[in-house]
C-alpha cells in the first residue's frame, strides 16, 4: 500500500519556516567575526545550549537534528537510504585509510555519522577483512581498495575507485526508487560529479582512455561526447554541456572550481524546490535533508572564512541557493 505522506509533509512545511533566508546568510557573513557568526546562528535557534559555542559542535547538532526530525516522520529507514550512500562510501574511504596508515586519529574527525550503516561496522570489516559485515556492492568496494591502497599506497587512486563505487551505487538506487526527488538527486548528483571530473581533466590533458574510465555512464549524459569535449578543453566542455539538461552550469565554467561547486549546489535545491507542492509524497521530506545539507554547507562556508579573516565580500560571493 503506498504510504501516506500527508501528515509528514505538514509537519516539514512547519519546520521549512525555519531554514535560513538570503538575508539571515547576508547577515551571517557581515558578522564581525566567527564568535559573533556563532552567536547569530544560536539567537536563531541554532546548536545545543547544553554544548559549547563552538562551530563543529553547532554544525554536528543541527546535521543529526536534521535527520532526527525526518526519522521521526519516515519509519522506513530504506525509503530515504539513497541520500545516506555518500556518507557509507566517506566512511570507507576513511576506514581503508586508517587500516592501512595505522592511524589513531579519534572516529570523529574520521567518521561521518547519519550513513546506512555504522561507521564502526565498516571499519571492523575493513580491519578483519570480513566482506561479510557489509552489503554486497559496499563490501566489493571495500575488498578492491583494500587491495589497491597496499599494493599501490596511492591514496588519490584508492579514493577515484572509491567515488565511482559510491556514484554507480547512487545513480542505480536513484534510479530504481520510485519517487521523483530521490531520481532527480541521483542524476543531478552524478551528472555534476562526470562534469567535475571533465574539468578537472581539461586542465591537465589527461588521456581519453582515463576520462572514460573515471566516468559513470548515464542516461541522461553522453559521457563519451563529454571525455571527447574535455580532452579538447573547457570551451569544448561548454559546448557540449548546451546542448544537455545541464546547460545551466555553463556559466560558471568561466569560473574557478568554487564557482562551478557553486553552481551544481545551485541546480540541486533548484530541483528541490517543487517539491514544496508534493505533499502526498516522500518528496518534501528529502528535499527538506537536502536543504538543510545545503544550508549547513553553506554555514561551515562562513565560519571557516571567519576563522581565517576572509573579506565579507569574498564570502558573499559564496552563498549558496537557499530553499526558501
Amino acid at each position: 500500500m503506498k504510504t501516506d505522506y500527508t501528515y509528514a509533509a505538514a509537519r516539514i512545511h512547519v519546520k521549512e519556516l525555519s531554514l535560513l533566508t538570503r538575508a539571515d546568510l547576508e547577515q551571517l557573513a557581515g558578522a564581525a567575526d566567527v564568535r559573533a557568526a556563532l552567536q547569530l546562528l544560536s539567537e536563531k535557534g541554532w546548536g545545543d545550549p547544553e554544548q559549547e559555542l563552538t562551530a563543529e559542535n553547532m554544525l554536528r547538532h543541527e546535521a543529526e537534528a536534521a535527520w532526527e526530525v525526518v526519522n521521526d516522520l519516515e519509519k522506513d529507514p530504506a525509503a530515504l537510504s539513497v541520500l545516506k550512500l555518500g556518507k557509507d562510501y566517506h566512511n570507507l574511504k576513511a576506514a581503508v585509510k586508517q587500516v592501512y596508515t595505522g592511524s589513531s586519529l579519534p572516529a570523529e574527525r574520521l567518521f561521518q555519522p547519519g550513513g546506512t550503516l555504522d561507521a564502526g561496522v565498516i571499519l571492523k570489516a575493513v580491519e578483519e577483512k570480513d566482506w561479510e559485515l557489509l552489503p554486497a556492492p559496499l563490501a566489493q568496494t571495500a575488498e578492491e581498495a583494500s587491495v589497491l591502497l597496499a599494493h599501490t599506497g596511492d591514496g588519490q587512486l584508492c579514493d577515484s575507485l572509491i567515488d565511482k563505487a559510491c556514484l554507480g551505487e547512487l545513480y542505480r538506487a536513484g534510479k530504481a526508487s520510485p519517487e521523483e526527488v530521490l531520481q532527480e538527486y541521483a542524476v543531478v548528483t552524478c551528472a555534476a560529479a562526470n562534469i567535475r571530473i571533465a574539468l578537472r581533466a581539461a586542465r591537465s590533458r589527461r588521456p581519453l582512455s582515463f576520462l572514460l574510465d573515471s566516468m559513470l555512464p548515464m542516461e541522461e549524459l553522453d559521457t563519451k561526447a563529454l571525455a571527447e569535449a574535455a580532452y579538447e578543453g573547457k570551451d569544448a566542455v561548454a559546448e557540449y554541456l548546451e546542448t544537455t539538461p545541464f546547460a545551466a552550469l555553463v556559466p560558471s565554467l568561466s569560473g574557478s572550481m568554487a564557482a562551478f561547486e557553486k553552481s551544481c549546489d545551485d541546480l540541486l535545491i533548484e530541483h528541490m524546490k517543487p517539491q514544496k507542492n508534493n505533499s502526498f509524497t516522500l518528496g518534501p521530506l528529502a528535499a527538506y535533508l537536502l536543504a538543510r545539507e545545503n544550508e549547513i554547507k553553506c554555514v561551515r562556508m562562513i565560519l571557516t572564512g571567519k576563522q581565517n579573516h576572509l573579506p565579507d565580500e569574498v564570502l558573499r560571493e559564496s552563498l549558496r541557493m537557499t530553499y526558501v
